[in-house]
């Protein structure tokens, strides 16, 4: 066991090839009063170049090895855990951090040369991009390995509740900007109720992370306002892996809603295929496009949705708010879509099973109905 006030970090690098940035950063985070323990990821293949399943293979032993020595730091009371690596050392090192627990500090210094969103999704790993290659000290890489000793110390040295998302469970809810006339006003009445509620984006990413946590117990209760994501699963968009997005903890009581379900979330309007463009549509912002579900894909995506109710096992109301499912779902608005909302309806009567209580508001996803609703079977589900 490390003594009494001392602040340690371990270092995950291929120390074959970055050998000399590890020194440098072991320097660093030695100035700030950081000790350092360094594990070797390297494929240790003497030369021989690998590839296909050879070289998966090899990164998968060595982030087992690695994972390991990471568990045992973890035991003997390391602060935080830092990866060192460019396209090969990153993603292994990557298996690793995903491993260790959500929100223990962790930092990954690397070349970036993927989209970090699929591997990191449903994790808490600081990025700390280093523009130039790890090919050798630069003024650069000084310059960002000096950033990443500072943040790595000033981790070590914060005091932190360990697993307060398991010792205090909270109201899990998905949220986008589109759906933010419910979200702020429950949020307050929640809390206001003495609740507290974690709200994950539902992006096609943060779904992965809502999936993790209610997976270990951190939810006593599920409000599913943004099921958005099953546009981008099933549909189009971007997205990661989270086959359990609407089934983790199917035991928890949940309440559903279909916020932002009537449209698909793309991406730069200028990148948008053509035959979507010719559907209504707008610029949510510079990076992304909304454009309207057509009546199949809105059967299709209520088949999921219902599918996954059926499945859950625990209290389970869905609301439907027949003014509008988004900010821009109403009267004059760039994706309104009555007709839809009357499919999702007509299919949601025909696929639930009858233990799922079926809420119909003549109001918008924002009016006062709706949250007063919501707060109302929050409390029914207090009673049964």
């Amino acid at each position: 066991m490390k003594p009494r006030g001392t602040s340690s970090a371990l270092i995950l690098a291929t120390l074959e090839t970055k050998a000399e940035e590890v020194d440098y950063l072991t320097a660093r985070l030695a100035e700030h009063g950081v000790e350092v323990v360094t594990v070797d990821v390297s494929l240790k293949c003497r030369g021989t170049a690998l590839g296909g399943l050879a070289k998966t293979a090899a990164m998968a032993q060595a982030a087992d090895n690695a994972l390991a020595a990471v568990t045992a730091a973890m035991d003997q009371g390391v602060n935080a855990v830092v990866g060192l690596g460019g396209g090969t050392g990153a993603e292994t090192i990557i298996k690793v951090l995903r491993a260790m627990p959500i929100t223990f500090p962790k930092v990954l210094v690397t070349t970036l040369p993927f989209d970090p969103r699929y591997a990191l999704a449903d994790n808490s790993i600081t990025l700390v991009p280093t523009l130039a290659d790890l090919c050798g000290l630069n003024a650069t890489l000084r310059e960002v390995l000096e950033n990443a000793a500072a943040m790595t110390a000033g981790l070590c040295r914060t005091r932190r509740r360990a697993n307060a998302c398991v010792h205090a469970p909270s109201i899990g809810m998905s949220a986008m900007g589109v759906t933010d006339g419910l979200i702020d006003p429950l949020v307050a009445r929640l809390r206001r109720a003495g609740e507290e509620v974690t709200v994950f984006h539902a992006n096609g990413f943060g779904g992965a992370a809502f999936s993790r946590f209610a997976r270990r117990g951190a939810f006593h209760t599920i409000i599913d306002v943004t099921p958005h994501e099953l546009t981008r699963m099933h549909i189009a968009g971007a997205h990661v892996a989270m086959p359990d997005r609407f089934t983790a903890a199917p035991a928890v009581p949940r309440i559903v809603l279909p916020g932002a379900l009537n449209f698909i979330g793309l991406g730069q309007k200028a990148l948008v295929p053509p035959r979507y463009l010719v559907r209504q549509h707008y610029e949510h912002s510079g990076y992304f496009t909304h454009v309207q579900m057509t009546p199949d894909e809105m059967d299709q995506v209520t088949q999921h949705l219902a599918a996954a109710l059926n499945a859950c096992t625990g209290e389970r109301t869905l609301i439907v708010p027949m003014g509008g499912f988004s900010k821009h779902d109403r009267p004059g608005g760039a994706v309104e879509g009555p007709e839809l909302r009357e499919i999702f309806l007509a299919r949601m009567r025909e696929r639930l099973s009858a233990d799922v209580r079926l809420r119909v508001l003549d109001a918008h996803l924002f009016d006062a109905a709706v949250t007063d609703e919501v707060m109302a079977s929050l409390k029914a589900f207090a009673t049964v």
